[in-house]
């Protein structure tokens, strides 16, 4: 499951396609130029407890990481994730 991103100067989105159909995504908006505030996350039901949540976030921690960045996390599946996974603690 390959997780690709758009990304522009006011929102964007991790997500996740088969047959060149968005079925998986979590999308986000920027908080000035050192945030990203997660707000939606949305797995289509033949994704369902395959983990595409989890490598949306995980993608999406890795790109806040490696530019810097922190995320607000609005979305409640992300906050629940960031509740249950101290490792993720930096990027807060």
């Amino acid at each position: 499951m390959e997780v690709k991103q758009k990304n522009d100067s006011k929102k964007g989105m991790f997500y996740i396609e088969q047959d060149e159909k968005i079925v998986a995504e979590m999308t986000y908006v920027w908080a000035g130029t050192e945030k990203i505030i997660i707000n939606h996350t949305e797995v289509n039901e033949i994704l369902k407890g395959q983990g595409a949540g989890k490598q949306m976030l995980s993608k999406a921690v890795e790109f806040v990481r490696e530019n810097g960045l922190k995320i607000i996390p609005l979305c409640p599946f992300v906050k629940s994730v960031f509740d249950k996974k101290p490792e993720y603690d930096d990027v807060l």
